[in-house]
């Protein structure tokens, strides 16, 4: 089998699986009696008309790369994560927590703190399912969805107590939110609303290929996650790196609750994960678990995120269609991968690409 067939064979599959996407997708359209063309070109193209609206997509990107980055390190560890959006609402209150605790610390050591217990916050809630797994082969999906709900709740409960803007309980609105941070916590704005966050993420993607493609560390975790039975026949301890990786991915998610927070909201208020935990697993699947494919990814799924908001005022499409379509491209993304990792089947076709080859010969 040669490699120019190999990369043909890939090629067309990535081709087939983005046609049959599209066509699913216009189906549906097509169904709730949307014009397609333009529910397309309002979702895909015009978020780029303008920088303004660039922004706003690349504002949606920022938290999806750095969840994605996170469940990557997890997925080829041999563990998934789709607690990332618990884990997300963690960093939140950790974040929230230390800047209202501390407001009067100068800027330069107040928000670096704040980011650190934002991963500290997500780190844990990505750790408890992770030993869960290693000691007790407890199910990680199981359990990470177990532990989404009971972070949304803690969270709701906080901004509603502890957390709640006392301005909210001087005027009886008793509206879920805290009060508005210290300046001390904002991350600086490039243009717009768009944030400093975008080069948090570009730096954590370089850092993140360094460490699993570049340190033993990373090599360790990538063996535990392909075969966990050959890593510990070859002294690798999978238990503890499986711990390791949901750490490091509960710590990204949370990192990215602190970002959001402080580059976007710069108050802690309800929907705030806005599903990032979640579309972070498709990003990621879709990048294939690699930090240079994973931030071409969050830019399109930012441009999908946004350009669902602009749908229903424009072209009267739900704005929830946009859920479908990632559910689509979720199908497509497994089927694909399934068929490129079958080896049966790649040679199956060779074998039979050959025998063409002989006919025409």
């Amino acid at each position: 089998m040669t490699k120019s067939f190999r990369i043909a064979f890939k090629v067309s599959i990535i081709a087939i699986a983005a046609i049959a996407a599209i066509l699913i997708a216009s189906i549906i359209l097509w169904m709730i009696g949307a014009d397609v063309s333009d529910t397309f070109y309002i979702i895909i193209f015009e978020p780029l008309t303008n920088m303004l609206h660039i922004s706003e997509v690349l504002i949606r990107a920022v938290p999806l790369c750095i969840i994605a980055l996170g469940i990557s390190v997890a997925y080829r560890s041999g563990i998934i994560n789709i607690g990332a959006e618990g884990q997300m609402a963690m960093g939140l209150l950790a974040f929230t927590g230390v800047a209202l605790a501390f407001p009067d610390v100068p800027r330069p050591l107040l928000l670096p703190i704040a980011l650190i217990a934002a991963m500290i916050g997500g780190g844990i809630w990505g750790f408890i399912p992770g030993i869960l797994k290693a000691k007790l082969n407890v199910s990680e999906l199981l359990s990470t969805v177990m532990l989404n709900y009971i972070a949304a709740q803690f969270y709701s409960l906080c901004l509603r107590t502890i957390y709640l803007d006392p301005a909210e309980q001087v005027y009886g609105t008793g509206t879920p939110q805290s009060m508005r941070l210290t300046e001390n916590v904002w991350l600086g704005r490039i243009t717009g609303r768009l944030h400093y966050g975008i080069i948090i993420a570009l730096v954590l993607a370089v850092l993140i290929f360094i460490l699993m493609w570049k340190t033993t560390m990373g090599f360790k975790m990538r063996a535990s996650g392909s075969g966990a039975r050959a890593a510990r026949y070859g002294g690798i301890s999978v238990g503890f790196y499986l711990a390791l990786s949901m750490a490091i991915s509960g710590a990204f998610a949370g990192l990215a609750g602190g970002v959001e927070l402080a580059g976007v909201h710069r108050r802690a208020i309800e929907g705030i994960t806005n599903n990032y935990g979640f579309s972070g697993v498709v990003v990621a699947l879709f990048g294939g678990l690699h930090p240079f494919g994973i931030i071409p990814a969050s830019f399109l799924f930012g441009l999908l995120i946004y350009g669902s908001t602009l749908a229903p005022s424009m072209v009267g499409v739900p704005a929830n269609i946009v859920q479908v379509m990632q559910g689509i491209i979720i199908i497509v993304i497994v089927t694909a991968q399934m068929v490129l990792s079958n080896a049966y089947f790649q040679d199956r076709v060779w074998r039979k690409y050959q025998a063409l080859r002989k006919k025409e010969v």
